[in-house]
């Protein structure tokens, strides 16, 4: 009985180990195009699986990682206030999510479903990942802000490189690597780049092997959290969409055990947790379940091994070193085809809800939040400004409120997000 007992005991660890594995790419890719520390991401991400599991009473089999949402958020924010300060308004957005939580349990989803339909999320999810286009572009370049750091011939083909490894992973790819395209694009990518002699591997060697990661403290600042709080509406409603996933998968309905009010406040305390000591957002993650679909990994003690390894690994600082390792222009070759995937999945939202582009409100409601968002409009708020994807997410929920829809507009019957 003892001997069965170990052995489930250290299938669930192997379990564990190889959730991290799946999750790392969303784990270590968010903090490193955003200037935020690696092992602190880790830790948090440990941290926040582990209170996201308490809150829902280890209920739902889920490994919480970085969402790449924020990641024009965060690095619009590090770039013009600092680390502490994006801090400030990630901390604002796990809040934000707090209350939509009590906003769910006491009104229900419908409420969400209201002010949220999907002629706003779509285009905001689309602004979210077209915005990031000269980012990645700029990448594959070898540009490192205005600074040429490779030269471009180099860039480009490093760049190519990690590109089609990672689209030939997530189109032909079986198994395991069908689930880990973004880390087989980046370990190709790297190899390739130490053929080409631009791995700057000093930081690594002068690491210490364990070491504490650099937590960071925010400070207050107003701007940040105008600035970022709404970016957090397209997250929160692709939680229900994972949550559903998830549940599909396992054969239970989470929805209402432990309630999606009850994983909406395990994300949202988890996301401001980590931002409170430096780390990104932590919110479900697609592939996770992708990983449960294929190993059968249901019970949720396997994520709690998992969260536990994360902090471990953190610990590591040999570990974070090798990844400030990685050169631009494989990042950059990765987030092409990564940013575009993005704002894929906001025109899949309006093709799965059947959105109707020929009703003057819906068209005129994508047409201003795609241009805003994309084109940087601003609303100066005496020593702040509202702008960016913030911006276009309150233009389109104020537009479907004020714009009548006429009559001959054709509504998808359930006149919500397919969640």
């Amino acid at each position: 009985m003892e001997s069965v007992s170990y052995s489930d005991t250290l299938k669930k660890v192997i379990g564990g180990v190889q959730v991290i594995f799946v999750a790392f790419g969303a784990l270590v890719l968010v903090p490193l195009l955003t200037g935020l520390d690696p092992s602190v991401a880790l830790f948090t991400a440990g941290v926040g699986t582990l209170i996201f599991q308490v809150i829902t009473r280890w209920k739902v089999p889920i490994f919480l990682a970085s969402s790449f949402a924020f990641i024009p958020a965060i690095s619009y924010g590090v770039a013009t206030w600092g680390i502490p300060s994006t801090l400030c308004g990630l901390a604002a957005a796990g809040l934000f999510y707090v209350l939509l939580s009590f906003i769910i349990r006491f009104f229900g989803i419908e409420i969400v479903q209201k002010f949220f339909p999907p002629v706003v999320v779509g285009p905001v999810i689309c602004v979210i990942g077209l915005s990031l286009a000269p980012v990645a572009v700029n990448m594959a370049l070898g540009l490192a802000g205005d600074v040429q750091v490779i030269p471009v011939e180099t860039a480009l083909i490093i760049a190519g490189i990690s590109l089609l490894t990672t689209l030939a992973m997530f189109i032909f790819a079986k198994g395991w690597f069908k689930l880990i395209p973004i880390l087989c694009g980046i370990a190709v990518g790297y190899l390739v780049s130490l053929f080409f002699g631009v791995v700057n591997l000093t930081e690594f060697y002068a690491a210490d092997i364990i070491a504490v990661p650099h937590f960071v403290l925010p400070e207050w600042n107003l701007a940040a959290i105008l600035f970022i709080v709404p970016v957090a509406i397209a997250p929160a409603i692709e939680h229900f969409g994972d949550i559903l996933a998830i549940g599909s998968v396992t054969g239970k309905d989470y929805l209402k055990d432990p309630g999606v009010q009850n994983t909406m406040l395990g994300d949202g305390v988890a996301t401001f947790v980590a931002s409170f000591i430096g780390g990104p957002p932590n919110t479900t993650y697609s592939e996770v379940t992708g990983a449960v679909a294929l190993t059968k990994m249901y019970d949720p003690k396997i994520m709690t091994f998992g969260a536990i390894f994360a902090i471990l690994f953190a610990f590591v600082a040999k570990i974070g070193a090798f990844l400030h390792s990685i050169p631009i222009p494989v990042m950059g070759g990765v987030m092409i085809l990564l940013f575009g995937l993005i704002a894929s999945l906001g025109i899949d939202q309006l093709i799965k809800n059947k959105v109707d582009l020929s009703c003057q409100k819906n068209i005129v409601i994508l047409s201003l939040v795609l241009v805003t968002g994309i084109g940087g409009l601003f609303i100066p708020l005496g020593e702040f400004k509202l702008a960016g994807i913030g911006l276009a997410a309150i233009i389109g929920v104020i537009l479907n409120f004020v714009i009548p829809a006429p009559k001959e507009c054709s509504e998808p019957e359930d006149h919500g997000v397919d969640f």
